[in-house]
């Protein structure tokens, strides 16, 4: 069989995406993506016509994008009296996916999948978030972040095509804590700073090893990547040399950056991926939302060749791919990831349970809940709160997929089950980041999971969620 591989032009490519609009169009359309698995390799225009015509079609996009967001939540700052770990920024509360008009949650609740799916109520905050540019996806990060490597390093993470589309008080705090397992007597060492290829060494130097030393060294260098690079199709103004792993795990945890998974084809089926926190790395068994990689080391070497370049090697041959070598470079990247430890949690045991004198009443009803009606410890289970499995939630049972913004909304499919060790620092949540709180979730969770809550169990399980 013959593998050929058109070389096209930008212009040309985009009449194989669908249109970044506001509204649904026909499913049928999708079949016309079928066969779309390369990108582009030689770029038929230049730099200096995409980036302008990128520029001028950027408030579109991303008004397109506030338009979605809007009619799917309640975007409003609503704090919390709880704090994230290093207690400069308030956890979010309330339930604000936006329900179907005439229906309460309490009526979709007791409704079975099947009704759900024929009267087309299922919220369109539960379906998949599109990416802000879906059709061209890529690593957008949260304006905190630009500013700050753009401060220290003079690298430039701006994209001009497209932004960052949460408000601030939706995303974790910044910057984050880091806890060390082997030094849990430091408590947070990063000194309420973003580390840096510029700070790390003098931050770290007498808490970590040599081996770790180098490995935060790399996790730290910048690599070429899709958007991030000196070719014509890049989406930055000046050429550079790249991203780094904490441009998106700042501290070792997560600043809501996200992009496209790399795994899925054709462009209009991969989903948003909201960027995992790396804390607790030590104790995971897989890795990758889709892939189920076996070891931090997988991870760790596969993310150049797949996220970084959407899962292209063509194309990451070309913009230069950094191939780390398994035996020292990968090795030392993973021993220093496998030393960023989960915040503490005061009020839980050795075993991951709330001790009772240290919870309050409602917390210790939503710890009855998440390990009795919830069924929450079917998939999360103490003292870490994971099974290390992958999990199909079929969300197909309650809704016709349709293109949105760029997005055939298909369902997900398996996703690993993420821990929940330290969740009210990493929203928003979800493998996508669909669900804005930990009140959306419950409530996510209770629809499609069929659990029939009460009101008071739910504000009971997002009580004891925080504990954790």
């Amino acid at each position: 069989m013959k593998l050929i591989i058109l070389s096209i032009s930008v212009t040309a490519m985009t009449m194989l995406i669908p249109p970044q609009c506001g509204f649904a169009q026909d499913p049928t359309d999708a079949p016309s993506m079928a066969e779309q698995t390369y990108m582009p390799v030689v770029i038929g225009e230049s730099f200096e016509e995409t980036m302008e015509r990128d520029i001028a079609q950027k408030d579109d996009v991303m008004q397109t994008q506030q338009r979605l967001l809007e009619s799917r939540y309640d975007l409003s700052d609503q704090a919390s009296e709880v704090k994230m770990s290093a207690g400069r920024k308030a956890v979010q509360q309330g339930v604000r996916v936006r329900l179907p008009n005439g229906v309460s949650w309490s009526t979709l609740g007791e409704m079975e999948p099947a009704e759900i799916k024929e009267r087309d109520l299922f919220p369109m905050g539960f379906r998949p978030l599109p990416h802000a540019k879906h059709p061209v996806g890529g690593q957008v990060f949260p304006e905190e972040q630009i500013d700050a490597i753009n401060e220290a390093e003079n690298r430039d993470l701006e994209r001009f095509d497209v932004a960052f589309d949460l408000p601030n008080h939706l995303t974790p705090e910044y910057p984050p804590p880091i806890f060390l397992t082997t030094r849990p007597d430091l408590g947070d060492v990063s000194q309420g700073k973003v580390l840096t290829i510029k700070n790390y060494y003098d931050l770290l130097k007498g808490k970590v090893t040599p081996v770790q030393m180098e490995g935060m060294r790399l996790l730290l260098t910048p690599f070429p990547q899709q958007q991030f690079n000196q070719t014509e199709d890049r989406k930055v103004e000046q050429p550079t040399f790249g991203v780094t792993c904490l441009d998106c795990h700042t501290n070792g945890h997560t600043n809501a950056a996200f992009h496209l998974n790399p795994d899925t084809r054709p462009q209009s089926a991969r989903f948003r991926l909201d960027t995992v926190s790396l804390r607790g790395l030590f104790n995971q068994q897989i890795h990758g939302s889709k892939r189920s990689l076996r070891s931090v080391e997988d991870f760790t070497e596969f993310e150049q060749r797949t996220a970084y370049f959407d899962g292209d090697h063509v194309i990451a041959a070309k913009k230069g791919v950094h191939l780390p070598d398994r035996s020292d470079a990968v090795a030392m990247m993973a021993q220093m990831q496998n030393m960023l430890d989960f915040p503490p949690a005061p009020k839980l045991d050795e075993f991951g349970k709330l001790i009772p004198e240290k919870a309050t009443e409602l917390e210790l009803k939503g710890q009855e809940v998440f390990f009795g009606k919830g069924r929450c410890a079917e998939c999360h289970q103490p003292p870490f709160y994971l099974d290390n499995k992958m999990h199909d939630l079929h969300l197909e049972r309650f809704y016709e997929p349709e293109m949105i913004n760029g997005q055939y909304n298909i369902a997900d499919g398996p996703i690993k089950t993420f821990t929940l060790r330290g969740i009210k620092d990493s929203p928003p949540y979800h493998h996508d980041g669909r669900l804005l709180t930990l009140d959306d979730t419950v409530e996510f969770f209770n629809i499609v999971t069929r659990l029939n809550l009460t009101s008071e169990e739910k504000k009971s399980l997002v009580a004891f969620m925080r504990c954790l």
